[in-house]
């Protein structure tokens, strides 16, 4: 074992030791485990930590580490069949959220990823915010229920339009913002209107609520305002998820003379409109359109953004901007939910956003996703001529790739698996039946840009392998 070997395999070594030896056998020193493994005092002490949490060995101060006496694990398995009878009819589909193929072998290149490869994520600049974060005397204090005021203030100069920390509410996450606007605004069995296609996760989230979702089609200019009010006029919705800038899955840019029909048409039918404005750091260097919250004057928009896509993904930080009597409905949904959000990671994400780093980061993350976004879309486009890239993004992390008539979108991602690509299928975007084939190529989860011309050297493989690509 290397000097550079984790804890985490020095753990699964000293169990294989430990299996060998009686409840009461004294472990070696911990010098003796430095010297056998080749591994430093650090990892031996955590490792040793990690053990004795897991109370498979005991530590005995000033005499050495012990095994401890093994528990006889229960043999019979527990009857939960009367669970069935008793739980209410509430399940929760997660099945659009996860990976039907199961976890990628080691060695796929991942393009159906949503979060950025770790060599772009901010690392040493979060290690630092949290370093900073963790120092404050009140770091590990009740954070308050809208979250911290500082951090309030930084997102509504970053929103605009005349926004201040009052209409600022700090959510765990975009995900968590989603849930608790569908639930504060719509009741069990209310229709809501979503573009189609869209992101999955609204999807699940919607009908976690109870909600029932009801697709508006979108073309080369974003969400359609004609159709959008025949949906309201038919549904007697009151209320519209949308995507206007860097939409997932298909990277649209809502047109500029659409921005002020869909809130026309919204506030005409008395409807809410949740603005997901997940990309709004990750513009790939033109400007970053304004939200259509800038042009609200009713209190019609809850916007809401988080830091986990530009930043990593366990920075569970988001925020929503509503204005009015919503927003006391989305207190009280924080306060029975979970109180507040925790203040490290609330005093981490202001460390990171008050430092100058941070729009240094976004500044070379915008360039990197260029040149990723470049390299993949010329890779389609020379290997796989029979796939029809339906726009070039100028923002967000995905391309959207329409797939040749008879071609089953599942059938492709999951031999793409057996290749050693992970792509999304493009069923998962549509609350209702798709109208064709789709793929979901991402370009930030892969390692770097050679990985995405492989991906799509191996993509071209499949189609010459396969004469017909179909269920």
């Amino acid at each position: 074992m290397s000097d550079s070997s984790s804890s985490a395999e020095l753990v699964t070594r000293m169990r294989a030791m430990i299996a060998r030896l009686s409840p009461g056998d004294r472990l070696p020193s911990s010098r003796e485990l430095i010297r056998r493994y080749r591994v430093g005092p650090a990892t031996v002490s955590q490792a040793i930590a990690t053990l004795a949490a897991e109370g498979v060995v005991i530590t005995r101060p000033g005499s050495g580490t012990y095994v401890a006496a093994r528990v006889e694990r229960r043999t019979q398995v527990a009857d939960t069949a009367w669970q069935s009878v008793t739980l209410a009819d509430r399940t929760v589909d997660t099945s659009i959220l996860t990976n039907a193929f199961g976890v990628a072998p080691e060695g796929t290149i991942m393009l159906d990823g949503g979060y950025l490869h770790r060599s772009l994520q901010p690392t040493q600049i979060l290690t630092a915010a949290l370093a900073r974060a963790a120092r404050r005397p009140d770091a590990w204090d009740r954070a308050p229920a809208s979250g911290l005021a500082a951090l309030r203030s930084v997102f509504a100069t970053m929103a605009g339009g005349g926004v201040s920390a009052d209409d600022i509410l700090i959510t765990a996450g975009g995900q968590s913002a989603l849930s608790m606007a569908f639930r504060a605004i719509a009741g069990p069995g209310d229709p809501i209107l979503m573009e189609s296609p869209t992101y999955p996760g609204a999807i699940a989230a919607a009908r976690a609520a109870s909600l029932r979702p009801v697709p508006v089609p979108m073309d080369a200019d974003g969400l359609q305002p004609d159709l959008l009010a025949d949906a309201f006029a038919m549904t007697r919705a009151r209320l519209l998820y949308c995507q206007p800038t860097y939409h997932n899955p298909t990277g649209t840019v809502l047109a500029p003379q659409r921005r002020r029909q869909i809130l026309d048409t919204a506030r005409a039918a008395g409807a809410f409109v949740i603005e997901d404005d997940f990309a709004r750091h990750l513009g790939h260097g033109a400007p970053v359109p304004p939200p259509l919250l800038a042009d609200d004057l009713d209190g019609t928009v809850v916007y809401l953004t988080s830091l986990t896509k530009p930043a990593a993904p366990s920075l569970r930080i988001g925020t929503l901007v509503a204005r009015g009597p919503v927003m006391e409905r989305l207190r009280a949904i924080r306060l029975v939910d979970d109180f507040f959000v925790a203040r490290p990671l609330q005093e981490t994400a202001l460390e990171l956003l008050t430092s100058p780093t941070w729009e240094r980061h976004v500044r070379t993350l915008a360039a990197a996703l260029r040149e990723r976004c470049g390299a993949l879309t010329a890779a389609v486009t020379n290997e796989l001529p029979g796939w029809t890239l339906t726009r070039v993004p100028t923002g967000g992390l995905h391309l959207w790739v329409r797939l040749p008539s008879g071609t089953d979108d599942t059938v492709v991602a999951g031999r793409a698996r057996q290749h050693g690509v992970a792509v999304s299928a493009g069923n998962r975007y549509f609350a209702t039946e798709r109208p064709a084939a789709y793929l979901r190529l991402g370009f930030a989860a892969g390692a770097d840009r050679a990985e995405l011309i492989e991906a799509a050297r191996r993509l071209a493989q499949i189609i010459r392998n396969e004469t017909r690509l179909g269920p």
